[in-house]
């Protein structure tokens, strides 16, 4: 039985993600890197390989907004580049379809640092996959990646400042489509889930996201979190890591099995960064490997190879 088989299409009830019948689920799942960089990963056989051999329930397509690791976004290409970064997310989420996978449409935000900066990018985006993907009971939207820095103040982006782009850009989705789950991030590069909790949107099907890197974030993380709980906050983990913020150092196995054994504790859902080979800490494929599919436990890397355990806890 797939993913989707077992749970069908998915709410938000109360402060949890929940199925058809109002049972809390509990997605865990992989997140691509940078689709503009590394699209050849995006394919049938090693999402199969995912969900069957690595238990995994989700795969989360990372639109990167704008420009990253020598890439243009989709803020800063053309119409013919945007048109083939749609196809790629479009393929995805045929392919996690196909496989009764849970698919998340992540617009990723990150070194466009504040989400108002390409806030017609971003409707654009939206107005034109949302129509194609509207019989996609499997898919999930997230607006907002990361917001960390608004340019005009240097300073932190406010959780007011994300709730305006919130208020501009749900409304489009929902024009198309009431029924899908929307997630938004939150602030200092989505861990304020605490300011969320105390001031959440007033929409249907909303979700907030929570990132952490188990060796940078520790318990001052955990305790927003636990607040926002405690708040009844819908939180989802659409990334994490087991090693720095800064997707390099070394593993923390220690923090990392405190995060997970608590996320597991409030069945709360939860997407390891990231599906590549770049040479850094928080990839899963090794460095030295080519493949994109068929990979054996000697493709992996060690974060690769944490991520089986994770997934199969």
């Amino acid at each position: 039985m797939t993913p989707f088989e077992k749970y069908g299409k998915l709410h938000v009830e109360g402060k949890n993600l929940a199925d058809a019948n109002g049972n809390t689920v509990q997605l865990k799942g992989i997140s691509t890197h940078n689709l503009n960089e590394y699209p050849q990963y995006v394919n049938e056989e090693a999402f199969k390989q995912f969900r069957d051999e690595y238990k995994v329930s989700i795969m989360r397509l990372a639109m990167y907004s704008g420009f990253a690791d020598n890439h243009e976004g989709y803020a800063d290409s053309n119409d013919e580049h945007r048109a083939e970064l749609e196809k790629i997310v479009l393929d995805g989420a045929e392919i996690c379809k196909k496989l009764g996978l849970y698919c998340m449409i992540d617009w990723h935000i990150l070194l466009d640092y504040d989400p108002n900066m390409h806030t017609d990018m971003a409707i654009r985006f939206f107005k034109n996959i949302c129509p194609k993907l509207k019989e996609y009971d499997n898919v999930i939207y997230e607006i907002c990646n990361e917001p960390n820095m608004n340019l005009e103040t240097k300073e932190e982006v406010t959780w007011d400042d994300i709730k305006r782009y919130a208020n501009q850009v749900i409304p489009i989705i929902k024009e198309t489509d009431d029924s899908k789950i929307i997630i938004v991030g939150t602030t200092i590069w989505s861990q304020g889930v605490d300011e969320a909790a105390d001031a959440p949107l007033d929409y249907e099907n909303i979700m907030y996201t929570l990132h952490f890197y188990a060796d940078t974030h520790r318990d001052k993380l955990r305790d927003k979190f636990t607040y926002a709980r405690s708040k009844n906050l819908p939180v989802f983990v659409t990334e994490f890591g087991v090693g720095r913020a800064d997707g390099d150092g070394d593993i923390n196995e220690e923090q990392s099995e405190i995060w997970i054994n608590l996320l597991n504790e409030e069945k709360v859902s939860h997407i390891i960064w990231n599906l590549s080979n770049k040479d850094e800490t928080s990839s899963i494929i090794a460095a030295k490997c080519d493949k994109t599919f068929g990979f054996t436990d000697e493709d992996l890397s060690p974060c690769g190879l944490m991520m089986k355990e994770i997934m199969a806890k």
